[in-house]
């Protein structure tokens, strides 16, 4: 009896430890609403949707629009559906490991098909879908000040279809309130309606990333850690071309304590990009052989990935690869003890993922003191703290003591007045997979 009462509660102890790691706050969390092409030719849009989902505690997902692209395809919103209650089937073990994971009729209801037509020619009077109505209600959504991100995996026509009826129906303040809520992730440019909205509306904030292959695993890994993990992973389908283009811009979203999402220019899982507009960057190529004409929109510009490329993921590569097998064990498994899970980053007493800012003085020495970091399994941690050079301002050489201990010292350099550092914490556990937790300073030198 006495065994039986201690077994019930090390799993009670372990379940509460569960949550505590796993559990975000609101203002932790981005706010997400996917445009796909999902059922298409080329899979990569369903690996993609799995691997968001099996991230969906971190990322507040508010819509998945069923879009067309460069040609009028069949409604596949029903395969956006399957895929969805394919992901339902595993639910109930991610609840186990993880707080925060919606419910599957909540997903289920923000499926939604996007334009009837592609491009710009699914724009217009009395063209509204239920896609493009669900973005107005995102961003609508009284009490709730986040901005809404919408990442395009096919065409922006729908995100173009609801600016445009707001335009329509509004007044020009209220067109300002929406677009400035609005925020774009659109990859590789897939249609003409987003040289439409960044011609017309260059107020939103708008990415286009075409650096998004590169970072992947090979086939062989996918088929070792993804597709292994039943019964999610019999439905992640294999490459045609290349895998999972579109995940870059969920990952630039994902609540890590890493990424700074409306700080382009800081860089993360989802990429860096310029802090400055760069003009006239072309979608693919499909989108002038389908008879379209970006140049019509000119001049537009977009916020472009930066000189790294698709380096600026690589260099998170390892993690990123880490934390998705991790998480498709957990949809093998009821068992807590039988996966890993991620250490929490607790930086000077802070255990949040905010970015933390800090103004400080050429020639200070700084000391920081990640010791309250834990880990839920039990694993032992692992320290490493560096200076992110791609986003700091200042460039010189700086010293860091105790760059692989818990504790580390920075000393200021006594010529980077008026400048940037970007210090990065990861705490990295040794289970399997080694999963790491982060934490960014950004110190601005007076």
């Amino acid at each position: 009896m006495n065994m039986k009462f201690l077994f019930v509660g090390v799993c009670m102890l372990l379940s509460v430890l569960c949550s505590a790691a796993q559990t975000l706050s609101p203002e932790e969390k981005c706010r997400l609403i996917v445009t796909t092409d999902l059922g298409g030719t080329d899979p990569d849009d369903i690996q993609s949707m799995i691997h968001l989902l099996v991230c969906s505690n971190v990322i507040d997902i508010e819509g998945l629009i069923s879009s067309q692209v460069w040609m009028d395809d069949p409604d596949k919103t029903e395969k956006l559906e399957d895929v969805v209650r394919k992901f339902g089937e595993v639910l109930p073990r991610l609840k186990k490991h993880a707080a925060g994971y919606p419910d599957l009729d909540y997903l289920l209801s923000l499926v939604k098909r996007g334009q009837a037509k592609s491009n710009m020619d699914g724009v217009g009077e009395g063209k509204d879908s239920p896609g493009s109505e669900l973005i107005i209600s995102a961003v609508d959504k009284a009490g709730d000040k986040r901005p809404v991100w919408v990442a395009a995996w096919g065409g922006m026509n729908t995100v173009a279809q609801a600016i445009w009826k707001v335009k329509h129906t509004r007044t020009e303040k209220e067109l300002e309130r929406f677009i400035n809520k609005l925020r774009i992730y659109d990859v590789l440019g897939q249609d003409d309606a987003g040289a439409w909205i960044a011609h017309n509306f260059p107020e939103i904030v708008y990415i286009r990333n075409k650096e998004v292959y590169g970072w992947a695993p090979s086939d062989e890994w996918t088929d070792e850690h993804i597709q292994c993990c039943m019964p999610l992973g019999v439905y992640y389908p294999d490459r045609m071309w290349a895998t999972e283009g579109d995940s870059p811009s969920f990952l630039y979203v994902y609540a890590n304590g890493l990424n700074v999402p409306d700080s382009l220019e800081y860089g993360g899982w989802g990429g860096r990009f310029s802090k400055k507009k760069t003009m006239g960057v072309r979608g693919m190529d499909f989108i002038e052989k389908s008879g379209k004409d970006e140049t019509q929109y000119d001049p537009y510009g977009v916020y472009a990935s930066t000189s790294e490329g698709v380096g600026s993921i690589n260099k998170w590569q390892k993690q990123i690869w880490n934390d998705f097998a991790a998480r498709m064990l957990w949809t093998s498994t009821d068992k807590f003890e039988d996966a890993n899970h991620h250490p929490l980053a607790v930086l000077d007493g802070d255990a949040s993922l905010h970015c933390v800012f800090r103004r400080v003085k050429a020639g200070d020495v700084l000391c920081f003191d990640a010791s309250a970091s834990k880990d839920v399994d039990g694993n032992e941690l692992h320290y490493k703290w560096t200076i992110y050079e791609a986003p700091s301002t200042y460039k010189g050489s700086m010293l860091l003591d105790g760059d692989s201990s818990a504790q580390c010292t920075l000393q200021i350099p006594t010529d980077a007045s008026g400048k940037s550092i970007h210090l990065i914490l990861e705490v990295t556990d040794n289970g399997m997979p080694a999963l790491t937790a982060y934490r960014r300073v950004v110190l601005n030198v007076e």
